[in-house]
């Protein structure tokens, strides 16, 4: 088992993130519902892999649509944190938040009309929750993917790795 950054630690020294999302005012959502045959996360020694996490708020999608059609870059951006709080309600569920160390890696999809190239920006959304929320310990690797189509016509999908203290 691999030790985690002991400058990612010393950066942020909560007593807990969940203390650090309420002072944010954020809650998590409860754990969304599998739409296929997979579980929300796994983990594999120090680390816990997301599964890919739509913008769903109460069991459907906040909207849908392609970025750059009929959804606008900002709204994408919204979505992003919203998927990013899903994927974090699924660490919480397995492991929990306390346990998280740091944020490894960030891909996200980004359902691209045709001719759209700001998916960094989109999966920005996702970037800066991080940040606000772990601090130092929310900086990570990333992937800002442009797709034709994602499931149920959802404009984003986002997965994280963690790295478990």
């Amino acid at each position: 088992m691999t030790t985690p950054n002991p400058a990612a630690q010393a950066a942020w020294d909560p007593q807990s993130w969940h203390a650090r999302l309420a002072e944010l005012g954020i809650r998590l959502p409860p754990v969304a519902a599998p739409v296929a045959s997979y579980v929300p996360a796994v983990r594999s020694g120090s680390l816990v892999y997301t599964s890919g996490q739509l913008p769903f708020v109460d069991g459907g999608l906040r909207r849908t649509g392609k970025v750059g059609g009929s959804v606008d870059e900002e709204a994408a951006a919204s979505d992003a944190k919203l998927c990013t709080l899903n994927a974090l309600a699924a660490i919480d569920e397995l492991v929990g938040l306390d346990s998280v160390a740091r944020i490894v890696k960030v891909v996200g999809y980004v359902a691209s009309a045709e001719g759209f190239s700001g998916q960094p920006r989109v999966v920005n959304g996702a970037s800066e929750l991080l940040g606000k929320i772990f601090g130092k310990a929310g900086e990570h690797a990333r992937s800002a993917v442009g797709v034709a189509e994602l499931p149920m016509n959802s404009p984003v999908e986002v997965e994280l790795t963690v790295e478990l203290r």
